[in-house]
This record gives C-alpha cells, structure tokens and sequence, in this order.
C-alpha cells in the first residue's frame, strides 16, 4: 500500500508524556528537567517529600501552569501551546479529584455530581439524572444523592468528589492526595474505587499520594520526585529495591537519610553566638 493511503499512526501506548519539564514558583525552582511518562490503561503514581513538585505536574498536564521551558503533552497535543478552545476541550477529557474532594458545599450531591454535564454538554435533564445515578450508584453513594455536603463524612465526600470526576467519562482521571485524613476503612475504599474504575473504564489515572501501602498497593508505576528531578521509577517492587538513599529514606519512614529534619537557614552558632549575626 502506497505510504499517502496508509492509516494515521496508532497512538502512543503513553497519554501523558513530560520532557524536560522546568518550573519554579517566583525564585524557588521546583521542577528541573523533569521527564516522565503516564502510560495509557494504568495507575501511576506520583509520591515523594511534600514540596517535591507532585501537584505542581498535575496543574501542568490541566494547563493551570505553563511550563518555563520543556513540554507537556496529553494524547501527542502540547498542552503549552493550546489556545483557550483547545486547552478546554483537553480538560473534557480530564478529570480531577482535589484535596478533600473540594465539593460546592451549597450544592446537593447529585447537582455537585451533575454540575460538569450541565456546564459542559447539552443533554436533557431526564439524560442528566439517570448518568448522575450511575455515576453514585458506582461509588455506593446513590442513596445519598439528596444530602448535602456538610452531611456526609469525609469518606464520603472523597466518593462524591470521584463520582464527579469521572461524571464526563474522562481517558485521564488526576488524584490530588486522595487518601489524605480518611480513617482506614475509607481509605481503603476510596484505593479499591480508584482501582476498579480505572479498569472497568478504561481509565489512565495519576495518584499523588503519600501513603505508601494503598498507593503501592493499587499502582502499575511509581515516580519517586525529590528536588527537582526524579529519584526512582519503576514498579513498587523496583522502587521498594531502589538503593538510592532519598528513596530509601522515604519507603521506609526513616527520619535520618538525606532529607533532613532542619530546614536550610543560618547554624546555631550564627543565631544564638552571636557570630555573623547583624548589629
């Protein structure tokens, strides 16, 4: 077959794809040549020391933040360089769970939940309804779609928050610290959730998280971040075999390691010596 009547290209087996990524907020450099990839189809994880840069690669791949130089791209398309049209037309494609769940708390849950369709799709209030209640029925909250936020648990909330997030049935869900304060039975049903939606789905999801056991638990791929650059990936069981002493650090919630307890700033004899200090 003549190559002009060949088929387009099959799509890379990666959604998100990160080169050489650099990024800092004001004078402080957070990301520094980072490159990674988010394969289609998977859960992959984005762990390290708070500060390291986590949030910051989910608020590039949404286009919230442009990259100081380097590319983002989701599905072979430049974030950095969408114009408005486009740039919301890929987050149509996105989905996004914040830190606890960040709910409309004047909202129901079913109209939290119902709130993308309606501002992003043209569908009938009869259409709208019966998707709201699939999407609560997945998560086990279709009881609850009368109540309101501040009637929930936290738990509870994380569901409503991912039965929103997946309410356009996104190819990309991003997970902003999913697990944070829930108590162990919630916890284990919101990694369960993510798990199970991603494969039921078809999903390509990103977690950043901080608790090891769930996270590595329910994760094809870990990326370890830690300043500026990327410590160690591969899967958990690599990454848990990684000899890099940051990392080592970090898998085993040791207090001692390069990561240290004091932030940088003027020695002890500086301050309370007198040595160096101003007059």
């Amino acid at each position: 077959m003549p190559a002009s009547a060949s088929t387009a290209a099959p799509a890379s087996d990666d959604l998100v794809v990160c080169r050489d990524l650099c990024f800092g907020y004001g004078e402080r450099p957070v990301l520094d040549g980072v490159t990674l990839t988010v394969p289609r189809g998977k859960v992959t994880a984005l762990m390290g020391a708070s500060g390291g840069g986590k949030t910051t690669v989910l608020r590039l791949v949404g286009g919230q933040c442009r990259a100081q130089s380097g590319q983002v791209l989701f599905d072979g398309q430049d974030v950095g360089a969408m114009g408005q049209d486009a740039l919301y037309a890929a987050r149509r494609r996105m989905g996004m769970l914040f830190q606890f769940g960040a709910l409309f708390t004047d909202l129901s849950v079913f109209d939290n939940v119902a709130f993308p369709l309606r501002e992003h799709t043209r569908l009938s209030p009869a259409l709208v309804r019966d998707i709201v209640l699939m999407k609560l029925d997945a998560v086990g909250l279709r009881g609850a779609r009368d109540l309101m936020p501040s009637q929930i648990s936290g738990g509870m909330s994380r569901r409503v928050a991912l039965a929103r997030a997946i309410a356009l049935d996104p190819e990309l869900v991003m997970y902003d610290e999913p697990f944070a304060g829930l108590d162990p039975i919630a916890l284990g049903t919101a990694a369960r959730l993510i798990r199970r939606l991603n494969d039921s789905m078809g999903l390509t999801s990103i977690v950043v998280s901080h608790d090891l056991e769930e996270t590595f638990h329910i994760a094809d791929k870990v990326i370890i971040l830690a300043n500026g650059r990327i410590a160690a990936e591969g899967t958990p069981a690599e990454v848990l075999a990684s000899a890099d002493p940051l990392v080592h650090q970090f898998v085993n919630a040791e207090t001692d390691g390069p990561v240290g307890f004091h932030y940088p700033g003027p020695t002890v004899a500086q301050d309370f010596g007198g040595q160096g200090a101003a007059p």
